[in-house]
């Protein structure tokens, strides 16, 4: 996959949520996996520094401090650690892994991590583990967490998913790295669906299923 095609594919659009009066998210940013039909509709842009490739044979980390109240969910050893288990070939074309800050622009449309070209780029978590949203989940929304251990409820009128320590390590080390990894890798799909598709299979297989030895 060309450069072109992939500027700005990807992304898991999610919520902005504190506890402060204005944290919800406006509803146009509901979390969902976006594709690039829903990101031009929300008018969402990938506002991030494209990487040129160097002739080095290593992944280049960088690591931009997370933002006020939000956190980076894993460290760079951690996903390290997590690629070691990947076979090479999976691994050799990334380039970078970037740990981005939480923006202003973000906060309307937030994601838990982005694939453009060679890089992929993760994006960080509310300090309080507890994200919050206008609408309720839907039944694979309501999957994915159970599969990775967060847990949905309803407060006041708003929906929270809270995660643990564990389970959004896990998240994150075994689905948005994974997912992103298997946009890198996908060098046959042109349409934004069939990337999400290949994408999310390869989140399942290479990180969910084989996490938990059911390969």
């Amino acid at each position: 996959m060309q450069r072109s095609q992939n500027s700005g594919h990807r992304s898991l659009a999610r919520r902005h949520a504190t506890h402060h009066v204005g944290a919800v998210r406006p509803a146009a940013a509901y979390r969902q996996r976006g594709n690039a039909k829903q990101q031009s509709t929300s008018c969402f842009t990938a506002p991030e520094r494209w990487h040129d490739p160097q002739d080095i044979h290593e992944i280049r980390f960088i690591v931009k401090p997370a933002g006020a109240r939000f956190r980076h969910p894993v460290t760079v050893a951690e996903v390290r650690q997590r690629l070691e288990l990947l076979p090479e070939e999976f691994v050799d074309p990334i380039e970078v892994i970037q740990f981005s800050p939480m923006t202003n622009k973000r906060r309307l449309f937030p994601c838990y991590g982005m694939q453009w070209g060679e890089n992929i780029y993760l994006y960080p978590m509310e300090e309080s583990l507890v994200e919050t949203y206008l609408r309720p989940p839907k039944p694979q929304q309501l999957v994915e967490a159970k599969m990775y251990g967060a847990v949905w409820s309803e407060q006041q009128g708003h929906y929270l998913l809270t995660w643990t320590e564990q389970a959004i390590k896990d998240f994150y080390l075994n689905n948005v790295l994974i997912h992103e990894i298997g946009h890198v890798l996908d060098q046959r799909n042109t349409n934004a669906e069939k990337r999400e598709q290949y994408a999310n299979w390869f989140a399942t297989e290479f990180g969910y299923r084989a996490s938990r030895g059911l390969r």
